[in-house]
C-alpha cells in the first residue's frame, strides 16, 4: 500500500470517528430540517473544502520546521484534540440525542437555494475553526508529508459525516452513542500526542 493511500485512509478513518458524534453532525442536522437537502450539502461541502485546504496548508508549513519541533508541535495538536474529545465525551448532565430533538422540531423553510447553501456555508466555516478534525489534519499533513492524500482524506470524511446527517436523520445519531465515539477518538488523539512527544525527546 503506497504512502498516500495509507495517508488518505487513517485520515479519513479518524476525521470520521471525530466528526460523527461532533457539531459538524449535528449542525447539519439542524440546517436540513430548515433547508432543502441539496443546498445544505452543497454548502456544507464548500466550507469543508476550504478548511481542508486551511489545516493543509498550515501542516505543510510545518514540515518546513526542524523534525524535533514539528513533534513537538503535532503532539500539541493531538494533545488538545484529546483534551477536547474528552472533555465533550465525559461531561456529564448532557443527553446525547438533545441536539437531534431539537433539530427535529423546525420543517424546512421556503428558502432560496442560494440562501440556503450559502448560509450552510458560514454555519460549517465558523464551526470547523480549531475543531479536533482540523488539528488532525494539520498534524497529519506535517508528520506523513502527504499533503494531497491528507487534505483528501479529511475533505472526503467531512462530506461523507454531512451526508449521513442528511441522509439519516435522528435515527443514525442514537444507533451510535455520539459519546462513546467521542471518548474512543479522544483516546486515540491522546495516543498520537504521546507517539509525537516521544519522537521529539528520543528522536
Amino acid at each position: 500500500m503506497s504512502a498516500a493511500l495509507i495517508a488518505f485512509v487513517t485520515t479519513f478513518a479518524l476525521v470520521m470517528a471525530v466528526e460523527l458524534p461532533d457539531k459538524t453532525f449535528v449542525a447539519t442536522l439542524v440546517l436540513t430540517t430548515r433547508f432543502r437537502p441539496k443546498a445544505v450539502l452543497s454548502g456544507v461541502s464548500a466550507a469543508f473544502a476550504v478548511q481542508a485546504l486551511i489545516a493543509v496548508g498550515f501542516g505543510s508549513v510545518l514540515t518546513f520546521l526542524p523534525d524535533q519541533l514539528v513533534s513537538v508541535i503535532v503532539g500539541m495538536l493531538f494533545g488538545a484534540g484529546a483534551a477536547m474529545l474528552l472533555r465533550e465525551g465525559f461531561r456529564t448532565g448532557d443527553d446525547d440525542s438533545h441536539d437531534s430533538h431539537d433539530a427535529a422540531r423546525g420543517g424546512a423553510g421556503e428558502v432560496s437555494f442560494r440562501r440556503a447553501a450559502l448560509t450552510s456555508f458560514c454555519v460549517l466555516f465558523a464551526a470547523e475553526w480549531g475543531d479536533a478534525s482540523q488539528l488532525a489534519t494539520a498534524g497529519l499533513v506535517a508528520r506523513s508529508a502527504q499533503p494531497l492524500a491528507v487534505g483528501l482524506g479529511s475533505f472526503a470524511a467531512l462530506v461523507t459525516v454531512a451526508g449521513l446527517a442528511v441522509l439519516l436523520g435522528r435515527k443514525i445519531r442514537t444507533k451510535l452513542r455520539p459519546r462513546l465515539l467521542q471518548r474512543i477518538a479522544g483516546f486515540i488523539f491522546a495516543a498520537f500526542s504521546l507517539i509525537a512527544f516521544g519522537t521529539a525527546i528520543f528522536g
